[in-house]
């Protein structure tokens, strides 16, 4: 702080009056309200469901629907894997003891549908070597109540029985066991990523009160969203696979929100300036940056609203909630702690020891220390000189670097992107299946053995449901229609009741194949017979149903990003052409994800090392999930870098400078957030389920390849190529974002020594009258620019002033 503001604290908003005049009472009622989102929260896991990759206005949604109510044996989820040892399945003794297991399990409250190799004779329900059939039924009702159901009942059939040895198996109990596992892997990736979160933080901070701050407001989020999200449990259906957003979000962004509101804190305390002032400087500054990247980050997710699969607006839920959660702890919460805390916040500095013999210097922690070369260099003239000499020196040289070198690191940093994505190009969608869980999973083994051993696919063929009053002639024309199509091994029924029938078609070939998605066309474009009305389900129809869906809903959910992207951005810089660097650097930022995705998970590349199996494709809606997640992740650092370059560039109107300076004092805070929530997102991809791991281990290399490669290299070359015209804005825009923007600090004057006027006073040079300059108003207007940026280099060394412990321990952490 300089020595104009330290001789005139600027006026405490009401906001920090607000959340500073009873900091105790704030942080009691948050006491209170967590303790309550945990008792809310309680239990939200098994209010979930483990599906929701239907869209649930589809074709196949509907045949589904109807054939579970009229024909339950027709969609059974259910299955007994019944093994006959040495023995034959037709063995008279085997066949008792298969009678009885089916009878049994026929009286089960729950059950429909029963039906098995032994009843009906069906080549499909007995294993190519005679050793293996199947029992098959149903169990009703959702996917809670069908898991209860399951629990009650399987342990009374599986194991031995007599001659058979029985094991459960099927989409309900592949479902049951994954959302067991999630739960598992949720609680174990919180605690590894809770301690090395805690040890990063230190490491950042310096001091361990510091550090926890973080970790409390990212605890509050996390426990508040579970208390949401079982109030929507009561409402709509929910994913459990939104709980891992839940958590990595949750420590994610808010350690983002307090590191950045923390540092600005400690700085204020360092340049002089008391508790009360310095919380009022950093809500004003760090405060709406905070504000303002919530807001892109939770607009970024709110675009998996507009798709119809519950799997997808599971995560906007989740994620919408615990962004605004942790946004209000970060600006309610923790600036009451920081006004309780005052100059301890500097407390138990662990690297204090290391410190005072490095320097051999005394004093407490947050204390002023001097330094002789920060001192000498504080009053150097030259601003880049200074940079060299402050904390972030690291960064600004970088900056220097690739701005000298600015087509170089361009052309070479987007072209490596580009090629790090091409993988994607060969991507390949599928359905998530069994193969999602570990090798050893119980319902696992199961399906496997069916699917290996078992002619034709069972389970994984397609129905025709045929609706209307038509004759048997009708339904034997069908019947012949259907089988003439190509990629029709066997069709069997029609199975009727009333005015509702329906056919079992198997298709050759894998269930979920291109060629079985091409079957699913086919059946639909086969002219119906006489008055019978059909549609087609099975799990290539919900494949086929939800790629539609998503590229029908896909533009709407990018529009919604880009447009809300671009006018938030704009809002904060004023400019027109920033917003829309920030979308395409953005984009670039993800390629390498999506690359990695297709190259490891779907081509099976390090499947070993990772431990998870290959199923050839990716799951249709992740692709999604990871864009909406990464891109929202990447305008929250974008935001940072950017908001912090607006707020020199008001101050002093030297574009090269503004643009150093923001990776100087952002570059370290944006690589210690990105590894850290990194890590939360690693410790989410430990998890032993596929679709898991690939959202954990591909967002993190999003998030480092943002923050480390586009942050570091793309951005100051992007803007030095763009040069000044980055903040340009026409007129009626610029006269609009003077009435309706928003940004980081209030352009203050800029200090001067005596005899040296500040330059962010002088009209020239503000951002308009640059704009002006190159748009050609004449050579006074630029000459007028030109001493403004002259009078800033003059002056910027001045306001560097003595560094600190506070400023030495961060650019301690920035140069790690």
């Amino acid at each position: 702080m300089s020595e104009v503001n330290r001789s005139a604290p600027p006026q405490l908003g009401g906001w920090t009056r607000f959340v500073t005049a009873r900091p105790r009472l704030a942080l009691l009622a948050a006491l209170v309200i967590t303790a309550l989102a945990v008792f809310a929260g309680s239990g939200v896991a098994d209010r979930m469901g483990s599906g929701g990759w239907q869209a649930p206005d589809a074709e196949s949604t509907y045949a589904s629907e109807v054939l579970a109510r009229e024909f339950p044996a027709s969609q059974p989820n259910l299955l007994l894997l019944v093994d006959s040892g040495s023995a034959s399945v037709d063995d008279p003794e085997v066949a008792a003891e298969a009678g009885r297991l089916a009878k049994r399990l026929d009286a089960e409250p729950g059950v429909s549908g029963v039906g098995s190799y032994w009843a009906t004779r069906s080549p499909a329900l007995r294993s190519e070597d005679g050793h293996e059939a199947i029992i098959a039924a149903r169990i009703g009702g959702d996917e809670k109540t069908a898991g209860e159901t399951l629990d009650r009942i399987a342990p009374d059939f599986a194991g031995e029985r007599g001659p058979v040895t029985v094991s459960v198996g099927g989409p309900v109990a592949v479902q049951h066991e994954m959302q067991t596992i999630i739960q598992e892997d949720l609680l174990r990736a919180e605690l590894i990523a809770l301690p090395v979160t805690l040890i990063l933080l230190v490491m950042v901070f310096g001091s361990a009160v510091a550090a926890l701050l973080p970790l409390g407001v990212g605890i509050v989020a996390i426990l508040g969203t579970n208390a949401v999200l079982r109030g929507l449990t009561e409402l709509t259906d929910v994913s459990v696979f939104a709980m891992n957003l839940t958590t990595a979000l949750g420590l994610g962004l808010a350690i983002d929100y307090a590191l950045f509101i923390v540092r600005r804190f400690r700085e204020e305390l360092a340049g002089g300036a008391d508790p009360r002032t310095a919380v009022g400087t950093t809500l004003r500054t760090a405060g709406r940056t905070v504000l303002f990247s919530a807001l892109t980050v939770a607009v970024s997710l709110s675009a998996m609203l507009v798709f119809p699969q519950y799997f997808l607006r599971s995560f906007a839920y989740a994620g919408i909630a615990v962004v605004l959660l942790a946004a209000a702890a970060a600006l309610i919460l923790l600036p009451a702690a920081l006004m309780l805390l005052g100059h301890r916040i500097n407390s138990l500095d662990l690297r204090q020891v290391f410190r005072r013999r490095k320097k051999g210097v005394t004093g407490a922690a947050g204390g002023m220390v001097s330094d002789g070369k920060a001192e000498a260099g504080a009053f150097r003239a030259d601003a880049d000189a200074d940079a060299d000499a402050s904390p972030g020196r690291g960064w600004a040289r970088l900056a220097a670097l690739v701005m000298r070198r600015a087509p170089v690191f361009a052309i070479v940093t987007t072209v490596g992107l580009l090629l790090l994505g091409l993988p994607f190009l060969g991507v390949k969608f599928g359905t998530a299946d069994d193969r999602q869980l570990p090798a050893g999973a119980a319902s696992r083994i199961v399906q496997e053995h069916i699917r290996d051993g078992f002619p034709g696919s069972p389970g994984g063929g397609l129905e025709v449901l045929a609706e209307g009053k038509g004759s048997p002639a009708d339904h034997a024309e069908l019947k012949r229609r259907i089988e003439q199509l190509p990629g029709v091994l066997r069709v069997e029924g029609p199975v009727a009741e009333g005015s509702t029938a329906y056919y079992n078609v198997l298709p050759e070939g894998e269930a979920v194949s291109e060629a079985a998605q091409q079957l699913v066309r086919d059946l639909r474009a086969v002219p119906s017979a006489s008055s019978l009305d059909t549609s087609v389900t099975g799990t290539a129809a919900v494949l086929v149903d939800s790629k539609d869906a998503i590229a029908d809903r896909l533009p709407w959910a990018l529009a919604i990003i880009v447009v809300v992207t671009l006018l938030l951005v704009f809002l904060l810089t004023g400019s027109v052409l920033i917003p829309l660097q920030a979308v395409v650097l953005n984009a670039l930022s993800l390629t390498a994800m999506f690359g990695a995705l297709v190259w490891v998970f779907q081509d099976g590349n390090l499947s070993g090392l990772l431990g998870f199996t290959s199923t050839g494709d990716i799951e249709t809606t992740l692709p999604v999930l990871m864009f909406c997640v990464a891109f929202g992740l990447s305008m929250d650092y974008g935001v940072f870098l950017i908001s912090r370059m607006k707020e020199e560039y008001d101050r002093t109107g030297d574009h090269e400078h503004s643009v150093t300076f923001g990776l100087r004092h952002t570059g370290g805070l944006i690589t210690a957030a990105a590894v850290i929530l990194a890590v939360v997102m690693v410790a989410i991809g430990t998890s032993r389920v596929t679709n898991t791991k690939m959202l954990g281990l591909g967002i993190a290399l999003a998030v480092l390849m943002d923050a480390m490669v586009v942050r570091g290299l793309l951005v100051p070359a992007v803007m030095k190529l763009m040069g000044r015209s980055t903040w340009w804005a026409p007129a009626p825009l610029r006269a609009f974002h003077r009435a309706f923007g928003l940004s980081e600090g209030e352009s203050a004057p800029a200090a001067a020594p005596a005899g040296v006027s500040a330059p962010a006073s002088d009209p020239a040079n503000s951002p308009d009258a640059a704009s002006d300059a190159d748009a050609g108003h004449g050579a006074a207007g630029r000459e007028a620019v030109g001493s403004g940026r002259r009078a800033g280099k003059s002056t910027r060394a001045a306001e560097a002033g003595p560094e600190t412990d506070a400023d030495t321990d961060l650019a301690e952490s920035a140069r790690r």
